[in-house]
């Protein structure tokens, strides 16, 4: 995935302005920044739903365009902040929509929603219907979904994986799980594009920052580079310490 110079403009207001970026297979990339700083905008400009008024971009090696095709759903899968579904599917049928783009045959598809499944950690849901699910069951099983669409590199390579706002509505023990869940699916070779609110998450689980203020990129690059006072300053107004976390030995976010 590539953009160079990326500009999306609408009549009346510039959403990106000169946004460039790369991402390799294997690579987790987290997006920050305030609200209205562009983010869920970038999201949809690879997506194809909004168009580049300037700049080219490369999206699972083509121009991403705004008709949705089954060939594009085996290489892209996107989370949105919402995902809308009241049908009375069970858990383990919402995983399985993400194997339609797909003809590997029902075995295949029936093991992969099962290790989507144990990979969120929501076996124990298979039966249970959707609507009846709690908001933070939701997550992980629509999550589990978009997995499944790109599990395997012998349906697709490249693959990308766009989450905005992943851990919604999940509790501080299932953030984390789901987080370590991404970065374990994108060692199999998936290039994953998240939104991220909570800056320690995004510095303990990403290997690439892309820091958003009002349409361009702010900052980019290793998470040392990018999650630093001054920017975090910039972003949101607001002074923090950024210390060395003992464990890991990354960037960790004190406030004063």
């Amino acid at each position: 995935m590539a953009l160079q110079a990326v500009t999306v403009k609408t009549r009346r207001v510039t959403l990106l302005s000169g946004v460039s970026l790369s991402l390799a297979a294997g690579q987790v990339l987290a997006v920050i920044g305030a609200n209205g700083a562009g983010k869920t905008s970038l999201l949809r400009t690879l997506t194809g739903e909004l168009a580049a008024t300037s700049g080219t971009l490369s999206v699972c090696g083509a121009a991403p365009t705004p008709r949705p095709t089954p060939r594009r759903a085996r290489h892209l899968a996107v989370l949105p902040q919402l995902s809308l579904l009241n049908f009375p599917y069970t858990a383990e049928e919402v995983v399985n929509l993400g194997r339609t783009p797909h003809n590997s045959g029902i075995r295949v598809d029936r093991d992969i929603v099962a290790a989507a499944l144990a990979a969120m950690d929501i076996e124990h849901l298979r039966g249970r219907l959707y609507p009846q699910l709690s908001g933070g069951e939701k997550q992980r099983v629509q999550l589990a979904r978009v997995m499944a669409q790109v599990w395997r590199g012998a349906d697709a390579e490249p693959r990308l994986l766009l989450l905005d706002e992943p851990t919604t509505a999940l509790d501080l023990g299932h953030q984390h799980q789901l987080m370590a869940a991404i970065r374990r699916f994108a060692a199999q070779g998936v290039a994953v594009v998240m939104v991220v609110h909570d800056l320690n998450l995004a510095a303990r689980y990403a290997d690439r920052l892309l820091a958003l203020h009002q349409g361009r990129a702010l900052a980019a690059g290793t998470v040392p580079e990018v999650l630093t006072a001054a920017v975090i300053r910039q972003l949101f107004n607001v002074d923090v310490r950024v210390v060395k976390h003992p464990d890991t030995g990354k960037p960790e976010i004190l406030g004063l």
